[in-house]
């Protein structure tokens, strides 16, 4: 396909697709999937070669959250029957942290819901961050907390966080129905003020909300405007008990064609295979391993998630290697100069001293759903056997297997609430 030939020249040179380039891919038919995969695919080992980097979440603080994001099981009126406890100690989180980093995840995200962080809540996070890279050398953390004020930005910075993630979650034009207790503007200045102090921004999406092609491309390109190093991509988990519960309009396919969209949008970007992914790509995640270059591991917020092991497996399996603690996650040109996806206001221009991290593979960090988190789904924590590494099984309940319901029902088989980690006694998922 020459639409194929054209997005693969423009990511090798940084260079911005069109409007109407992005908006083909989402169109393609399921008969040209593979080829459209196989094209991004080359894009991605151009800049990410065969690594994969795992990223650990933790969560701080559940529940009770008084926004009203229309996707979140933690939002306000949610009737979702989800785990609820206030701040863990910094000890409580830096064991979590612990398990991910076992399994072996290079980044920690502290997630808690709620609005944004009070000064208070900064100063605990800072005593977390101390806590965690104490006893995990050379990890990354990165800060998920809400919107910012004030110089919370360069305090969490001083603490040691690396990174600040905050989702723009869809498109500036449909914002106001999804959520109204902020506004798309608030999130875009908080990832700005993230970027001002120092701290890599992490800033992505959630695709299944109900949202047109046009919307997709509209915040995928929002995003590269903003400039994040690392992009999230989430798939609506429809959670029983949120305004979206019935909100099941993703397939396989079409969660294959976002990420090989967002891929030839933000070429040279972290592009994490976050919530959803479990539900929604199901037997086909690993053909998206050749789209994203980082996941998340184990379980997420407030629902279950693929074991630990299996996602290490599933890794290996698909000719793909855990990026290891010491290689750098993005090309030397952001890495180094702190770079954007496509600069702001348009293409990146002139690869200049390009970097191929094909090459770089062999030994070369960097850098979500819920108000201001990650993902309201993404990763928390399978117990790691500190002299392997490898994961246990926790002592919980199989999900169920799934059951065919008409389209457009619930599919709560799919969902399971998270019933360990942290805020119970069973151990993590990581």
């Amino acid at each position: 396909m020459d639409l194929l030939t054209t997005l693969v020249d423009k990511g090798l040179r940084r260079e911005l697709p069109t409007r109407d380039e992005a908006l083909a891919v989402l169109a393609t038919q399921d008969d040209d999937l593979l080829d459209v995969v196989a094209a991004a695919g080359r894009v991605r080992r151009h800049w990410f070669g065969r690594r994969v980097k795992l990223n650990y979440l933790v969560n701080l603080k559940s529940g009770l959250c008084p926004e009203d994001c229309s996707y979140c099981s933690q939002r306000l009126g949610s009737t979702a029957d989800i785990l609820k406890y206030t701040w863990l100690k910094p000890d409580q989180a830096a064991a979590a942290a612990s398990a991910g980093v076992s399994g072996g995840a290079k980044r920690v995200c502290l997630v808690a819901s709620g609005r944004g962080p009070t000064d208070r809540d900064v100063d605990r996070v800072s005593q977390t961050i101390a806590a965690i890279k104490e006893q995990n050398e050379g990890v990354e953390v990165c800060a998920c907390l809400g919107l910012l004020s004030g110089d919370q930005a360069e305090r969490l910075r001083a603490a040691g966080a690396d990174a600040y993630n905050h989702n723009l979650n869809t498109s500036e034009s449909t914002y106001g129905d999804i959520t109204t207790t902020h506004t798309y503007a608030d999130r875009v200045d908080t990832v700005q003020q993230a970027q001002a102090a120092g701290l890599s921004a992490c800033s992505g999406l959630i695709a299944g909300m109900g949202e047109t092609d046009a919307d997709l491309v509209d915040v995928v390109f929002g995003l590269r405007d903003l400039d994040p190093d690392s992009v999230p991509v989430n798939f609506l988990i429809p959670f029983e008990g949120t305004p979206l519960a019935k909100e099941w309009n993703l397939t396989p396919q079409r969660c294959l064609r976002i990420l090989a969209m967002v891929r030839f949008v933000c070429p040279d970007v972290e592009v994490r295979l976050a919530g959803g992914r479990e539900v929604h790509l199901r037997s086909m995640q690993p053909l998206a391993l050749h789209l994203a270059n980082s996941i998340f591991l184990g379980d997420y917020l407030t629902s279950e998630g693929q074991a630990g092991q299996a996602d290490l497996d599933m890794i290996a399996d698909a000719g793909f290697e855990v990026e290891g603690a010491g290689t750098v996650t993005l090309p030397e040109h952001r890495a180094a100069a702190g770079a954007g996806c496509g600069g702001h206001g348009g293409a990146c221009g002139p690869l200049g001293a390009a970097h191929d991290v094909e090459a770089a593979a062999q030994g070369s960090g960097c850098g979500g759903h819920g108000s201001g988190c990650g993902t309201c789904e993404a990763p928390a924590e399978r117990a790691a056997d500190p002299g392997t590494g490898r994961t246990a099984e926790p002592a919980v309940e199989p999900v169920a297997e799934p059951v065919a319901e008409p389209v457009g029902a619930a599919r709560t088989d799919l969902v399971a609430v998270r019933r360990r980690g942290a805020g119970t006694d069973l151990p993590p998922n990581a």
